[in-house]
């Protein structure tokens, strides 16, 4: 080990060329320099403020699997990989390779890890095993949120965005290309075993102490090609018979209620259980569907949902779909919303006389129907929806005098001045919160698999831009204290 070069007075250096003097600079010195964190980091960073908060959370749960295991080393303090985790999706380091990295060479994660440093096996483990904990560390930040003053339930906005999945689409077939491949490698495989039928004597004479069964790399290859492939047509199968049953009763509901009257239109064409020939899945991760994105693209995509407190862009629920478009998450995501508010111990706003009042909620015209605006009302919220697209410097298409139908009286809802009011701000309130995941933090591809594990995924990056907010709006340390008064 080579002794540290002792310390000399700081001297300007002198160019040799023009003779301009610039700040010294001596890299044989810093190698050897101990850096202390604290010493070094400015005193409000993120990641003070987040070894404030951290301890003070309830973690029961990230305890419990490691409580009765005896056997191995001790383990990683679950709290100092929640803490490592929540600081990681907050400056935008989402791989688990990337985070150990920054465990060694980064200033802020060392505060954290300190000189025992997990491996990225370590975090990626943890992450994956405790991705439904991390939904109680969620309600709590929105709780510290609102008593913080973060959370005034004014104007509570809905949107979703298509974030795409680690899925290729080059992984992925059509039912009718499924068809002709599982004909193709059926042929191919009876093919091979009369090849391999044909050369038993010739290779028995060869094969030694081998039993001279073992199965061919190549029809080894073809028949485990056959099963993914039968497997993806089953699932195909199954979701065409799902979506046909829910067409039929569909047609049925319908039929009820055209009693007396005469059909219009064409006759519809029968239902089929059997899945269309271009029905896609994807080999890599099934349960995300094919999707446009906003540059005109397709990819496999999950359809991330927010519902965003317009009082400083607090995420208060949170979930990822497989739907396409969002014609059905209005009442799922405010049922979400109501859940994380009573969750967190959040009061709904109140008149001056006490009595609870509608939650006014803000959604665009791809979340508009009868049915989701009426489940709003139901659930306590006063929703104000767009009915549809309105172009550009376009006039603003004229009401009539007594509207007559719901979209109409929903429309006409929008265009007084209360809801144009409260409208206008749906696009600074929800919009801006995808901008500052996707383009500051870069967070626009999930790393995980599955729509279970994608969900959570979603949470930890909606955690982090809670944690934010609360750091970014100096509630550092009122949030600290009120951790102290938080119940375990």
């Amino acid at each position: 080990m080579t002794s540290p070069i002792p310390s000399q007075p700081r001297r300007a250096m002198m160019s040799e060329h023009a003779g301009k003097t610039y700040r010294p600079w001596e890299p044989q010195r810093y190698q050897h320099e101990a850096h202390s964190p604290a010493s070094k980091l400015p005193e409000g960073d993120l990641v003070f403020f987040l070894l404030d908060v951290v301890p003070k959370l309830e973690l029961r749960r990230f305890y419990a699997p490691y409580e009765q295991e005896l056997r191995g080393g001790p383990p990683f303090d679950p709290a100092m990989l929640v803490g490592l985790l929540l600081y990681a999706y907050c400056v935008g380091v989402f791989s688990s390779r990337k985070i150990a990295l920054a465990c060694e060479r980064n200033l802020a994660f060392l505060a954290i890890v300190g000189e025992d440093r997990p491996d990225f096996r370590t975090i990626s483990d943890f992450r994956k095993l405790h991705l439904e904990a991390f939904k109680a560390v969620f309600v709590q930040v929105v709780r510290l949120a609102g008593e913080a003053g973060l959370v005034k339930l004014g104007n509570v906005s809905t949107d979703g965005t298509k974030i795409q999945g680690n899925a290729s689409r080059h992984k992925a077939m059509s039912y009718g290309y499924m068809q002709k491949a599982v004909e193709r490698l059926r042929e191919e495989i009876e093919t091979l075993v009369t090849q391999a039928d044909h050369q038993d004597a010739a290779e028995a004479a060869v094969l030694g102490s081998r039993r001279g069964d073992e199965l061919p790399a190549e029809l080894a290859r073809r028949e485990d090609r056959l099963v993914t492939i039968e497997a993806a047509m089953h699932r195909l199968e199954v979701q065409a018979k799902a979506e046909a049953e829910a067409e039929r009763q569909r047609r049925a509901e319908a039929e009820r209620a055209r009693t007396g009257k005469t059909r219009r239109g064409k006759v519809p064409q029968p239902v089929d259980d059997a899945p269309a020939d271009k029905a896609q899945t994807n080999f890599t991760d099934p349960e995300l569907h094919i999707m446009q994105t906003s540059n005109k693209g397709w990819e496999y995509c999950g359809n991330a949902q927010v519902s965003v407190d317009g009082a400083c862009q607090i995420i208060i629920a949170c979930d990822v779909t497989d739907a396409a478009n969002d014609k059905q998450q209005a009442e799922p995501v405010a049922e979400a919303t109501l859940a994380t508010l009573a969750q967190a111990g959040l009061e709904r706003p109140t008149d001056a006389s006490g009595v609870v009042q509608p939650i006014p909620a803000t959604l665009d015209s791809g979340y508009y129907s009868e049915a989701a605006a009426q489940a709003l009302a139901e659930l306590g919220f006063d929703p104000y929806m767009a009915t549809g697209r309105q172009k550009h410097h376009a006039p603003e298409a004229e009401a009539s005098d007594v509207p007559a139908t719901a979209k109409e009286r929903m429309a006409a809802k929008v265009r007084t001045p209360d809801g144009k009011a409260l409208y206008a701000r749906r696009k600074v309130i929800v919009e801006p919160v995808f901008g500052q995941i996707k383009e500051v933090r870069g967070f626009r591809r999930f790393l995980l698999r599955g729509l279970a594990k994608i969900r959570g995924e979603w949470r930890l990056v909606c955690l982090g831009h809670n944690l934010l907010k609360l750091w970014r709006y100096g509630c550092a340390t009122s949030a600290a204290s009120i951790t102290e008064k938080m119940p375990l």
